[in-house]
């Protein structure tokens, strides 16, 4: 494909991710009460089943509402995203190599999803569990989290957390390719394991908990898709 068969090949990606992500919206917007309940669980839990969140500006609320039905209808419709990114990144492989798109697309979905539950059931708990704990004991403040923080902090985060979760995915498709080798990737561990968490500790909030709980997955998850590539090479061998 020519330099101008590439561009016009990601704009057709790109328009159909955002109708897909539009749709999602849509969606998202129907269901955001029920989507910011499930999102307000940490807070809940950290705080007491009778705590609210408050807004301090008018349009707080409504801003917060739009912006958790984008993020809603941006998961939803995740698998029709990737499936798009994946298939503009077909166009530029050799036909024995796109194979591997196939089974990309549906991982990364799949593990978008699960990293943005995964901070929503799992992280966000412990972290807000430990910031307000330090803000009572060590500051001598009470916690009062606004709305409008809150979400965009959750949201933040949820993106965070399902961009990370797609490292098994990077390392098996490069592996895959040929662009990296595996003992390339054994070599790189320890590399690899500084980079994850000073990531983590520019991503997340500044306490422990949320780097300790983005940057240990982070790891394992490359060593899962080592794992993969390793599995494919023997798989390929035995063949």
């Amino acid at each position: 494909m020519s330099l101008g068969d590439h561009l016009e090949e990601l704009r057709m990606r790109l328009l159909l991710a955002l109708a897909g992500i539009a749709a999602g919206a849509i969606v998202g917007f129907i269901f955001a009460s029920s989507i910011i309940n499930f999102i307000e669980r940490p807070y809940l839990n950290a705080m007491g089943p009778d705590a609210r969140l408050q807004t301090l500006a008018p349009a707080d609320g409504i801003i917060s509402y739009i912006k958790i039905a984008l993020v809603s209808g941006l998961i939803l419709s995740s698998p029709w995203v990737f499936y798009h990114i994946w298939m503009f990144v077909a166009a530029g492989l050799y036909p024995n190599e796109r194979r591997y798109v196939y089974l990309a697309a549906p991982f990364s979905a799949a593990l978008f999803i699960a990293g943005a539950c995964f901070f929503v059931l799992v992280v966000a708990p412990l972290t807000l569990g430990f910031l307000v704990r330090f803000n009572e004991k060590f500051l001598g403040v009470s916690s009062r989290f606004t709305f409008q923080n809150y979400i965009s902090f959750v949201v933040h985060l949820m993106i965070v957390f399902g961009a990370a979760f797609q490292t098994p995915t990077a390392i098996f498709f490069l592996n895959r390719t040929g662009l990296v080798s595996l003992a390339a990737l054994r070599r790189s561990r320890k590399y690899v394991l500084l980079a994850i968490f000073i990531v983590a500790a520019m991503v997340t909030p500044p306490d422990v908990i949320s780097q300790i709980t983005l940057g240990v997955p982070l790891y394992a998850l490359f060593e899962v898709g080592i794992l993969l590539a390793w599995l494919a090479e023997r798989k390929e061998r035995a063949e």
